[in-house]
């Protein structure tokens, strides 16, 4: 069955979340309706929801995503920051261990946005749909796409328990179901080939777990980040603390095979002080104190699919965020690949017009930029780690991982090369600047300050804290 007398100009986007909303508030332009399935009830505020366990894990958005993110919902990241949301500069206020030592806490280049992702999902969701053309069909499931390999024309849905099928109609549709997409097999159903996609899976696990930072540690405090070391030849062990709203801290510990937290509450504290490289974060949540149980989780394989190289691609329909490429999350990228991929879906659209010939498949090769970016910046490491690819690191990723090992080393001493670092990981600028004749030889004649001994917390920090 399909819905009667739909408008003229209907857009539908599968998927309420994060990357979901987005797309929804991008094609609310041009849409007389935009219609967002959703297979949950989403909360009214800032809340856990069944289909997001990711949600209870530390998140970061980088500039380059929150730029975005206000070009798409202007003031939301006033919005964000009135609701408790931090807003750190970069790398002022980082304490950082990489492969090649501690980064300085050098000048304000660029800056992140941290927050419970129940709060970031929340703030921006309410936004959105206080737009009176966007709406939510929730608690409902999509079963596939209606149209034929040359064009889709809409979806069918039912109750995600249970209920009589129907057709939804559709101008546009947008996949942003996430991690769990089956487009790859709607786009087969419909004829078209099959889509080439990699993975690259170094086993991870992680582990989360919420802090009360130290009354005197509860504002102004700095990331803190423990990276691991792929190429030692054993497991990968890293660490995140973020400081988000209500003076709370984030915890994540991460392990490859072999290297995995344990999903015990118990051991959370002795992983963070002892299998790490550096007991830092450990030190620091002897004097936290503990508000959850730990959040345990493995789904934290990189996996692209090349949607932009296939020869045929349908009209009216695009693929974004984590069901068109999902990262391992310990880099802190997916929030804002998708941003930037919304505000490309609203930006194409505006320069060639609703429903043009061949709308769909510019915007899907022009998603390759940013998506292309973060997954670089994902599997730079993740691919060295043994398991994490059939046939192990490719010669691309040799030399890729040789030249930024090399540029990381010297932004470890030289505060130049390290902005330029920066305009990469905040997905701000593409990589092609890393390749500069000024940064190449710059990268040749190595750190311009020796290595730092310890990490770089000033007294004042290490004293609200409660370190010695």
């Amino acid at each position: 069955m399909t819905e009667p007398s739909l408008p003229a100009r209907t857009a539908v986007v599968l998927g309420g979340s994060h990357a979901g909303m987005l797309a929804a508030r991008a094609l609310a332009e041009f849409a007389d309706r935009v219609v967002v399935v959703e297979r949950d009830v989403l909360p009214e505020g800032p809340a856990p929801r069944k289909g997001l366990p990711q949600a209870r894990h530390a998140h970061m958005l980088w500039s380059g995503g929150a730029r975005a993110v206000e070009a798409l919902v202007p003031g939301v990241t006033e919005a964000l920051r009135e609701a408790g949301a931090r807003r750190l500069p970069v790398t002022t206020d980082m304490v950082a261990l990489s492969r090649q030592g501690w980064f300085r806490r050098w000048p304000e280049s660029h800056h992140v946005v941290l927050a419970g992702r129940d709060l970031l999902d929340a703030t921006i969701r309410a936004h959105v749909l206080a737009d009176p053309r966007v709406e939510v069909l929730q608690g409902t499931q999509v079963v596939g796409l209606e149209g034929t390999a040359a064009a889709v024309t809409g979806v069918r849905v039912r109750g995600r328990d249970a209920g009589e099928e129907r057709v939804v109609g559709a101008g546009m549709v947008v996949d942003a179901t996430g991690r769990g997409s089956t487009a790859a097999r709607w786009l087969t159903d419909l004829g078209l080939p099959t889509a080439r996609q990699r993975k690259v899976d170094p086993g991870l696990a992680y582990a989360s777990r919420l802090y009360l930072a130290p009354e005197d540690a509860r504002s102004g405090f700095p990331v803190v980040n423990v990276q691991s070391d792929p190429r030692d030849g054993g497991p990968g062990r890293a660490g995140f603390l973020l400081p988000i709203e209500d003076g709370r801290w984030i915890v994540t510990l991460s392990g490859t095979r072999g290297g995995e937290p344990s999903p015990a509450t118990g051991d959370f504290a002795r992983f963070a002080r002892e299998d790490l490289r550096h007991p830092l974060i450990g030190d620091l949540l002897e004097r936290a104190e503990p508000l959850s149980e730990v959040s345990f989780t493995r789904a934290t394989v990189n996996r692209r699919y090349y949607y932009e190289r296939m020869r045929a691609w349908p009209e009216n329909f695009t693929v974004l965020g984590d069901a068109l490429a999902s990262f391992n999350p310990v880099y802190g990228h997916g929030l804002a690949a998708a941003a930037q991929s919304a505000l490309l879906l609203r930006d194409l659209t505006r320069r060639h017009g609703w429903a043009a010939p061949g709308l769909s498949r510019r915007v899907q090769k022009a998603l390759a930029r940013p998506v292309g970016a973060a997954w670089d910046l994902a599997i730079g490491q993740d691919v060295f780690y043994p398991g994490a690819t059939p046939d192990g690191p490719t010669l691309r990723d040799r030399l890729v991982a040789s030249y930024v090992d090399r540029l990381m080393y010297t932004a470890t001493g030289n505060g130049r090369i390290a902005r330029r670092v920066t305009d990469v990981t905040s997905l701000e600028r593409r990589s092609e600047v890393l390749l500069a004749p000024s940064v190449l030889l710059a990268a040749a004649l190595g750190p311009l300050q020796p290595a730092l001994p310890g990490p770089p917390l000033t007294s004042e920090e290490r004293k609200a804290a409660g370190l010695p």
